[in-house]
């Protein structure tokens, strides 16, 4: 249940990251909406009383997973702006079937053979969901530069929740995911200030945006900030009660919502083939669930 609550807020929050993105630039996107995340679940601190994980070991964690989180939203903002918004989704949305193999071989989670089959199902659709076969089943080519980014992501995002899991349930997820996000926050700040005031080349496409910027635009990046953060504390909860694999797999459903936005409201169009490799991440995903 709180992993397709996050699913459900973390859908949402690609379309806005994308839409937003292709304004302000990923590196803008992510420090907004990620000063917006830290803004609400301080607040659910103080409210609670909780506070940072004191042990140190616990700390060095949620360091590590808010450096990992932060290669992660990079990437993927990067892949959301670049797009297509219906490929790059859903093939981020992956990451829920590494996360089971993850969970095998670092946790000592069980496996069955009906999972790892959906597992490689699901791996094989993101190859399909993220090539185009102009002249033929011999000339393939990668549908654009998002891809690349979206395939990074997934494999973020897949460490990030197995790392997640053990701070989360012996420090409990506040302490450990605002820890996490404050770390975000202060490499996208960091990234921020470098990237404006030295330029460096290799920031480029963190910084470029094919539309104009525009106020609202703003606004929408606050709105994906908002929406992940309610996601990832529905993950966290999650993650406190349940199996690593479970709640992974369950959250990765959210791109159905990405993709039926930017097909429908975006005017984005999918090739068979594509069509086929996201029935193949679907079906995989299903059969690790419930092999």
């Amino acid at each position: 249940m709180f992993g397709l609550g996050a699913a459900l807020m973390w859908g949402l929050t690609d379309v806005n990251a994308s839409l937003a993105g292709r304004r302000l630039g990923s590196l803008r996107v992510l420090a907004l909406s990620q000063l917006v995340g830290v803004a609400i679940l301080t607040t659910l601190a103080v409210l609670l009383g909780a506070s940072l994980p004191r042990d140190p070991h616990i700390a060095a964690a949620s360091i590590a997973v808010g450096l990992v989180g932060s290669a992660a939203y990079l990437s993927f903002f990067t892949a959301l702006r670049i797009g297509p918004l219906s490929v790059v989704s859903p093939i981020t949305a992956a990451y829920g079937g590494l996360t089971v193999v993850l969970a095998v071989v670092f946790t000592g989670e069980s496996l069955t053979s009906a999972q790892a089959a959906g597992a490689a199902l699901a791996t094989a659709g993101v190859v399909l969901a993220g090539l185009v076969f102009d002249h033929g089943w011999r000339n393939p080519r990668i549908v654009g530069r998002g891809v690349a980014f979206a395939i990074v992501a997934l494999v973020m995002f897949a460490l990030m929740t197995v790392g997640s899991a053990g701070p989360i349930r012996a420090a409990g997820w506040l302490p450990v995911i605002l820890l996490s996000r404050i770390t975000q926050i202060s490499i996208a700040a960091a990234l921020l200030a470098i990237g404006r005031g030295l330029r460096p080349r290799w920031m480029a496409p963190l910084f470029s945006a094919p539309e104009p910027v525009v106020r609202r635009a703003y606004g929408i990046a606050a709105l994906a900030g908002l929406l992940d953060a309610i996601g990832l504390v529905s993950f966290s909860i999650g993650l406190s009660r349940a199996e690593t694999w479970l709640v992974g797999l369950a959250s990765s459903f959210g791109p159905a919502v990405a993709v039926v936005v930017a097909v429908a409201l975006l005017g984005e169009r999918l090739r068979p083939t594509q069509w086929i490799g996201l029935a193949g991440i679907a079906a995989g995903l299903v059969a690790v669930a419930v092999g």
